[in-house]
């Protein structure tokens, strides 16, 4: 067999494989420690956009300054998003604080 023409196949099966590989995109979600209730539902409404287009879900809650203090508030605002959003998606990663910002993900259930 000739070599060149054995890469050529090579690449060619790679090529397929790669165009078969699901992409898995990232949306993200930002909340800040004091959110109103209206700014909470308009997010919630992108949140289940894009869990029902079938991208994870990274929703964050950013503190600034002294907002910190807050942190019991980011995670229960994390917490009732799960909640909110239990039947379109299951929650990957619980809220965990990183630096300033409380992060959690969720990712889309499977159709049936």
């Amino acid at each position: 067999m000739d070599y060149k023409k054995f890469l050529y196949e090579q690449k060619k099966r790679e090529k397929a494989l790669k165009a078969k590989a699901s992409k898995v995109t990232i949306k993200e979600i930002r909340f800040g420690p004091q959110t109103d209730d209206h700014d909470y539902e308009f997010k919630k409404k992108h949140a289940e956009k894009f869990l029902k287009d079938g991208a994870k879900l990274k929703a964050f809650v950013f503190f600034k300054g002294r907002s910190i203090i807050f942190k019991e508030q980011g995670q229960i605002l994390l917490l009732r998003l799960a909640q909110d959003l239990e039947e379109l998606g299951k929650v990957e990663q619980m809220p965990r604080l990183e630096g300033k910002r409380m992060t959690m993900f969720i990712a889309p259930k499977k159709p049936k």
